[in-house]
């Protein structure tokens, strides 16, 4: 059975929670899929499209099972940024977002200062014979490794765990929105799942620094860990909510991609990250798209109705939209 439950942050949360200034009162669903065998799909289907109408965003209980999955990319995580600057620009990220990218290497559009943060990249495996890659779709190539023991297999298996929920999200969208729950099986045979390790540094102590300023995601479906605070996600009321981890719980929130393909039923909200503790914040970050040559169409999803958007091509668009952020894009040789 699906669970519902609304998360009311008490006041003392939030001022333990670095004093983020964010709204105290936060109304951010909570749906249980730890047991995905038992779900009732058109129930959860009724129940994530009023969650994600209040604000774009939910977040999803999972197995405790996996918790070792998930205590080993942490693991890895930590091992990977406490490397050297150099070791780690060793992997500087290439044109396909796979590898380093470096503080200062980031600016979201509308933003005057640019993200304070480290990513590490990756994405599918794929290689020279690899179909997509042959046919020189964006954003497909090999990853780049860091030469840390266990490293590659941690992440992987953890890309293994998100892809498996993302399968389950995508059959509660599809029927939410009206269609058959295996609506988005054929656009995601060979999916794009990006993922990112964070780390982000003490915000500076500026009112227009962020970790990451606001924005909204470019793809699909993100599934976010989150270890320590920092996340605030912009309500329709105009007031920035916090969204501290929970145990045992990911954050689900709609990406730009999606809106278009929903015709504005799932929503792609703002959000933003401020680290306002003296140490480190981590999470990792993975973007559930469409295969990178599907064809994004509203009218195929929502036959019924007039579409808001033109069909666009999955990854030529999330392209696009890096290519505004970004600074690797911009510099020829970006390696030390």
């Amino acid at each position: 059975m699906l669970v519902l439950f609304a998360i009311n942050m008490p006041i003392g949360m939030l001022e333990n929670m670095q004093n983020a200034h964010a709204s105290k009162n936060s109304l951010i669903a909570r749906l249980d899929l730890s047991d995905p065998a038992s779900l009732d799909i058109n129930f959860a289907a009724d129940e994530v499209l009023k969650a994600t109408a209040e604000s774009g965003f939910v977040y999803i209980n999972i197995s405790s099972s996996n918790a070792s999955i998930i205590e080993n990319a942490r693991r890895a995580q930590h091992a990977f940024f406490a490397l050297s600057h150099s070791e780690k620009q060793k992997i500087a990220i290439d044109d396909n977002n796979r590898g380093y990218l470096a503080q200062g290497m980031a600016s979201m559009r509308g933003a005057t200062r640019k993200d304070q943060k480290e990513v590490f990249f990756w994405g599918r495996e794929a290689d020279g014979k690899d179909p997509d890659v042959l046919a020189g779709l964006p954003l497909c190539g090999p990853n780049q490794w860091p030469e840390i023991e266990g490293f590659r297999e941690a992440i992987l298996d953890y890309s293994k765990m998100i892809q498996t929920i993302g399968d389950k999200l995508l059959q509660i969208f599809a029927v939410a929105l009206g269609a058959r729950a295996t609506f988005f099986e054929t656009h995601y045979q060979r999916c794009m799942l990006r993922g990112q390790l964070l780390c982000y540094p003490p915000t500076d102590d500026h009112p227009e620094q962020f970790g990451v300023a606001p924005h909204s995601d470019f793809g699909c479906i993100t599934l976010l860990l989150q270890e320590t605070a920092g996340l605030e996600v912009l309500f329709p009321s105009g007031q920035w909510v916090a969204a501290p981890p929970i145990e045992n719980t990911l954050v689900i929130n709609i990406g730009d991609l999606l809106e278009r393909w929903s015709n504005n039923k799932l929503p792609s909200t703002k959000h933003r990250v401020r680290n306002l503790s003296p140490d480190a914040r981590y999470s990792i970050a993975m973007f559930y798209d469409p295969n990178p040559g599907a064809i994004v169409d509203p009218h195929e999803l929502l036959p019924r109705e007039a579409s808001k958007y033109q069909p666009v091509k999955s990854a030529e668009y999330i392209l696009g939209r890096n290519k505004g952020v970004f600074e690797h894009y911009k510099v020829d040789n970006h390696k030390e």
